[in-house]
């Protein structure tokens, strides 16, 4: 079973995490929201879907909500996809303007390289924005760089080839270890960890899963490493996984430049230079699994 985020015992983990906030719409509660912002730096915010989706997608007053994201909205063709994306930005836009104290029609959206969100104009507020099902999540950070990632927690990931399209082989050695019923939830929790890291990061699917890697059996994942087991990253970055409403997991990636100040440019990163070595050059044959990619969307 995927531990909830209550009760954590590391000091780091909660310092920079805060219990995960559900909003049930534009009425918040905010201020929740902020007291996390301003206790420990971050938050992570969820959301159901319908809670955030307007009663008529075709209403005009839709296009000075969305901004710029409203030509992309009008290409969309498939309803579900329509719906998802407004809900999301709807959502994101309200959090973080609760937080920087704008309007939500105030911020504007834009992407950066490979589709990581972030507000033009407050750069020192890093977000991340993910979406599974009837789940909207939204990470904030003032510390430096969030990435989020949700799936629903009975996924099934065993038994389809995914561990070695996206496992180092130290994850495979160590969830051998694992009873045969615990392995699809510690495989779940790999799976977001490694897309909240390569959303904080920015880099999305340019790095392949098989190179970079989490203990599968850790309750807390305490750093990134490299395919041997050996440490990746250091204590500027911290982990967690959660699970709510009894069916999501939940993972975050937190990297702080110190200060609460947001870094700029892989130097920012802070990633070991042998880490970033296998990233880079790993063997062409790891990725993702082919029944995740095809649902992977850069921009959440």
């Amino acid at each position: 079973m995927v531990s909830p985020l209550d009760p954590v015992t590391d000091p780091r983990i909660l310092r920079v995490f805060a219990r995960p906030i559900q909003v049930r719409g534009p009425d918040g509660p905010w201020a929740e929201v902020r007291e996390a912002i301003s206790r420990h730096g971050s938050a992570l915010v969820h959301a159901r879907l319908d809670d955030w989706l307007p009663a008529d997608l075709g209403d005009p007053g839709l296009s000075e909500q969305l901004g710029q994201d409203h030509a992309r909205f009008r290409r969309m063709r498939h309803p579900t996809v329509k719906a998802r994306f407004v809900a999301s930005r709807l959502m994101l836009k309200h959090t973080a303007g609760a937080v920087v104290g704008e309007p939500p029609g105030a911020l504007e959206l834009a992407y950066k390289l490979g589709g990581r969100p972030y507000l033009r104009g407050h750069e020192q507020l890093d977000i991340s924005l993910t979406h599974t099902a009837d789940l909207i999540v939204v990470g904030l950070t003032r510390r430096g760089w969030i990435g989020v990632d949700a799936e629903l927690s009975d996924r099934r990931m065993t038994g389809l080839g995914t561990e070695g399209q996206m496992c180092t082989r130290h994850e495979l050695e160590e969830l051998a270890r694992l009873p045969e019923e615990a392995r699809n939830s510690a495989l779940v929790r790999l799976w977001t960890l490694k897309e909240a890291y390569s959303k904080a990061i920015g880099q999305g699917m340019r790095f392949r899963f098989t190179e970079f890697g989490f203990g599968p059996q850790d309750r807390h994942a305490r750093e990134v490493l490299l395919p041997d087991g050996s440490p990746g990253t250091g204590e500027e970055w911290s982990f967690h996984t959660c699970e709510v409403r009894g069916r999501y997991t939940i993972s975050v990636a937190l990297y702080d430049a110190g200060f609460g100040e947001s870094g700029d440019g892989l130097d920012a990163l802070r990633v070991s230079g042998v880490l970033l070595a296998e990233l880079l050059t790993g063997p062409s044959s790891g990725g993702r699994p082919e029944s995740a990619s095809a649902e992977f969307t850069p921009a959440t």
